[in-house]
């Protein structure tokens, strides 16, 4: 398992968000909570004990996409490396199609399920995007629940965050099909 080096949190449109990384990885980015100790404590709940420190230029450089991202700009992050030790084989599954969604587009839990060649699973899919260790670099805000509803969103806010990340990037929620996952 990669260790984590260390942490940090950074101003974004929506809050102040938390990133923790390895030598060459993210091993955790956290949404904003109520304040900047809550989401530190919770960016920790996924990485142990790390201090804060100053980023290295790879994370830099994630943090500035990241700002980005959560001020409008179309950027989907797929190419930022990821630690997923740890990280279970179908929740790395659910993570890669999630990753797949560009900004302003939607899917639905049962349309990732199907995406994977698992049609009953949307609500695993559901529950493996609620232990996201990575939002918004894996999207699960972009994943909607069986019509286009908001479902859950484990994130400081709850649905409400979740739509203004969908707001801020202008997506189209209409467009979701149907799926199975209430």
């Amino acid at each position: 398992m990669a260790r984590t080096l260390g942490c940090c949190l950074f101003d974004t449109a929506i809050g102040p968000c938390g990133i923790a990384w390895t030598a060459d990885a993210l091993a955790a980015v956290q949404l904003p909570e109520t304040t900047p100790e809550a989401t530190e404590r919770r960016l920790l709940r996924h990485v142990g004990e790390v201090g804060l420190a100053e980023p290295p230029a790879f994370v830099r450089a994630a943090i500035a996409r990241i700002q980005a991202l959560l001020q409008g700009a179309p950027d989907d992050l797929a190419d930022l490396p990821l630690a997923m030790d740890g990280v279970p084989e179908f929740h790395q599954r659910v993570y890669a199609v999630a990753r797949a969604i560009p900004p302003g587009e939607v899917l639905t839990y049962g349309e990732v399920a199907r995406r994977l060649g698992e049609p009953d699973a949307a609500r695993a899919v559901g529950q493996a995007l609620g232990h996201n260790p990575f939002a918004p670099v894996v999207p699960c805000h972009r994943v909607l629940a069986a019509g286009g509803r908001s479902g859950g969103f484990s994130a400081e806010g709850g649905a409400l965050t979740k739509l203004r990340m969908l707001e801020i990037e202008r997506a189209r929620l209409g467009g979701a099909e149907p799926g199975l996952f209430d």
